[in-house]
């Protein structure tokens, strides 16, 4: 499953004993590239060895010499790398989050990228210090069952959630780190007391927890609920694997500027003091290149970030013709208040 990682799991990895324990763990029985010789380049890749293992090796071809990659979730690892400090023997970040990759940049620990990488992507997808560039995005999306919901009755905002019509027929993914982010993006957009007050009416309207996004699809897609809070790719996927006319479930984007069409984004930032920066920057360049963004597109159904590009595979809806929220993606790094707010309304 793409990052459903347990809550609790979250919450520990911010203290310093935590960090620590991560920092073991993720280091323990990893052997670097040569037979034990430090390799060339180092990535802590934030995002599954699943679905990007095969790009990253082809930017080994790209880049040269030889790399390492070390896997985790992208929050562990940049509580690794603020631990590690100068210390650390990472040169690039690819989180699959701009919240982990905005807690690094308030830290000072990712250095500007080159402007022939930043202007290859839309402003809002990119740090406004240049510190970290988006890599691919993915949208939140509202799965619906057309036989319980028509499109006149769908939600057009955040609020028509905690309408009592829709009580026990809304299903999410509380421990997932795209149901977290864009509870976040909630809490940035409506501020703390707005964001608990349509928390508790969520609550009161008691939406069905499931263990990830797969789960939630899967639900709306048997009739078990009407509509399910996921990201989009999920539902490509399921296309892709069983066919179109297979797969009851359709998707709605909000738009209008809501945070029920958030776009959140992964991305790449080369560690700031890295010894090895130019090589660092030819993986954050190749990253945004067009045959990685033909991969995202094709392979993980998640949106390019360059203009241009578009899937053989996916009937994706332009990027460009989607309403997100007006937000800077960087402001998701405040984990650690939202994982409280969601613990104390009883939806983590």
């Amino acid at each position: 499953m793409r990052g459903d990682v347990a809550t609790r799991r979250w919450r520990k990895i911010w203290s310093s004993a935590a960090v620590s324990a991560v920092a073991v763990t993720l280091l323990a029985g990893m052997l670097t590239a040569c037979g034990g010789q430090p390799a060339d380049l180092t990535i802590y890749s934030g995002r599954n060895q699943q679905l990007v293992g095969e790009l990253l090796e082809q930017l080994k071809r790209e880049v040269g010499g030889t790399v390492e990659v070390r896997y985790g979730t992208s929050s562990e690892l940049a509580a690794q790398l603020l631990e590690e400090g100068e210390r650390t023997q990472a040169d690039v970040f690819f989180s699959q989050d701009a919240g982990a990759l905005g807690e690094l940049t308030a830290q000072g620990r990712l250095e500007r990228l080159p402007d022939d990488v930043l202007n290859i992507v839309p402003a809002q997808y990119r740090a406004g210090d240049g510190s970290w560039v988006a890599t691919s995005a993915r949208v939140r999306v509202v799965a619906y069952d057309p036989r319980q919901v028509s499109a006149a009755d769908l939600p057009t905002k955040l609020d028509d959630l905690v309408d009592p019509k829709w009580k026990g027929k809304i299903g999410y993914p509380p421990t997932n780190p795209s149901w977290q982010s864009f509870v976040t993006a909630v809490r940035v957009l409506r501020g703390e007391d707005g964001a608990r007050d349509w928390l508790t009416k969520f609550k009161a309207n008691e939406p069905v927890r499931f263990a990830n996004n797969v789960e939630a699809l899967a639900a709306v897609d048997r009739g078990q609920i009407a509509l399910g809070l996921i990201n989009h790719y999920y539902w490509f996927e399921k296309v892709a694997e069983v066919g179109a006319a297979a797969v009851t479930a359709k998707l709605h984007y909000v738009g209008n500027g809501d945070p029920l069409d958030l776009v959140n984004v992964a991305g790449v930032g080369v560690i700031k003091g890295s010894p090895k920066a130019d090589l660092a920057r030819r993986a954050a360049a190749f990253l945004v290149s067009q045959s990685a963004q033909q991969y995202f597109v094709d392979v993980t159904a998640e949106y390019p970030v360059r203009a241009g590009i578009t899937s053989t595979k996916h009937q994706l809806p332009p990027l460009s013709s989607l309403q997100p929220p007006p937000i800077d993606l960087s402001k998701l790094a405040s984990l650690k208040e939202t994982l409280a707010l969601l613990q104390e309304t009883g939806l983590g």
